[in-house]
């Protein structure tokens, strides 16, 4: 049950963390400091830092079950 709990926090706090880096990604182009195309950029970069690590900690929790 603890290890149920921890991973829902650990995966809860990976979304907020992950929703305040878009919030201050829209507040740098809203602020004029970046261009939009570069706010997309930003966006899309740190879209797939998370998809590529998300996919390569899954890999690792499936390597670790076959050893």
């Amino acid at each position: 049950m603890i290890g149920n709990r921890k991973s829902i926090w650990f995966v809860v706090s990976a979304v907020l963390v992950f929703i305040l880096l878009v919030a201050a990604v829209f507040v740098l182009v809203q602020s004029g400091t970046v261009s939009v195309q570069l706010g997309l950029l930003m966006l899309i970069c740190l879209l797939g830092l998370y998809v590529s690590f998300g996919i390569l900690i899954a890999i690792y929790q499936l390597v670790s079950k076959l050893e």
